[in-house]
């Protein structure tokens, strides 16, 4: 440990090194673990060690840019699922299946149609393009975007 301290004040690339290591992890927090540089800090300390171990600059940099691209592919799969975990709404399949009242009869063609549901005004169409009156009980079948699709 006391080998790395002094390598680390002495050594001016073990020292850059870790400063890009602090930039990445700065920059990761920055955009609130989006999973946006983790990678390539990482990759930072690895090239750390290599510079501590007395590796030349060009092995330094070859193993920064090859465990970057290596970490980028190995979990871009797992980047994608935390991605779109994100983005859906836990909320919507909450509201399918539930049951809802016609407040302004639809009319796909028109683009016409609300319903009320669970005491909220929405946009609504019927899933198989019908009219639905106003008055009628419906069952939500698909949310798309602000609107309820709908059958009866």
């Amino acid at each position: 440990m006391k080998d790395i301290l002094e390598a680390l004040v002495s050594d001016p690339y073990v020292f850059g090194w870790f400063i890009a290591f602090l930039m990445f992890l700065v920059a990761e927090a920055a955009t609130l673990h989006a999973l946006v540089s983790i990678w390539f800090a990482i990759a930072a300390v690895l090239a750390m060690i290599a510079a501590v171990a007395g590796l030349a600059f060009i092995w330094q940099l070859l193993i920064f840019v090859a465990a970057s691209v290596v970490l980028l592919f190995a979990t871009k799969s797992i980047v994608k699922r935390i991605r779109e975990s994100r983005t859906s709404d836990p909320t919507e399949d909450y509201d399918i299946g539930k049951t809802a009242i016609v407040i302004e009869g639809i009319d796909n063609e028109q683009g016409l149609g609300r319903v009320k549901l669970d005491g909220v005004d929405w946009a609504a169409r019927s899933a198989d393009g019908g009219e639905i009156n106003e008055g009628a009980v419906v069952t939500v079948r698909k949310i798309d975007g602000s609107k309820l699709i709908v059958t009866r």
